[in-house]
């Protein structure tokens, strides 16, 4: 059991069953009334944000998050399954759970967030970017460079992504897999 002087950000605590990480927070002393504390907090499961104020010495229920690397190795109908690099457990993860999933290929390496007590995953979290190649994009116009015009290119994992029109098809690029946006060339 934490309490709000506890709180910190990064902080896990389980609300009604449900667990909400703690973004930010602010402790207020009023010159008038009780102190208490502001959170805006994410909701694990679903990824929400909500702001919540708790007041001064409310107890909370922390709940005792880890972080762990899986590696990916194939989807079959079960849905993607992973391989926890330290113990070589395989677990099968839903595609509802993985942010950027359209980018994923066999060997890449994730962090999945697990309860420590009772192994339930939370979320899956791709790296922020991936190198992959271009398998197919249409050839761009010589010298239509004046403007920043983007074309769309089909990548080795099957997603897609706005290119510039200098890219052809076989090239690597660096991809940002939170919004899905095209980055650089891979050097």
């Amino acid at each position: 059991m934490a309490t709000t002087a506890d709180i910190r950000n990064g902080m896990c605590i389980d609300i009604d069953g449900q667990y909400f990480v703690i973004i930010e927070f602010l402790h207020v002393k009023p010159g008038k009334g009780a102190a208490f504390v502001r959170t805006k907090m994410r909701n694990v499961t679903t990824g929400r944000v909500l702001d919540k104020t708790f007041n001064a010495g409310v107890k909370l229920d922390e709940v005792r998050i880890e972080r762990r690397p899986f590696q990916y190795l194939y989807q079959d109908d079960m849905g993607y399954n992973f391989m926890n690099t330290e113990t070589f457990e395989q677990i099968p993860i839903p595609g509802e759970q993985i942010e950027g999933i359209q980018f994923l290929k066999e060997g890449d390496i994730i962090e999945v967030q697990m309860h420590a007590e009772s192994g339930q995953i939370l979320t899956a979290e791709m790296p922020t970017h991936v190198i992959l190649e271009v398998t197919y994009t249409e050839p761009g116009l010589r010298g239509d460079t004046a403007t920043n015009t983007l074309k769309p290119a089909t990548v080795e994992t099957g997603g897609e992504v706005r290119v510039p029109l200098f890219i052809e098809t076989g090239e690597k690029i660096k991809i940002d897999t939170r919004t899905g946006t095209y980055v650089e060339r891979a050097k």
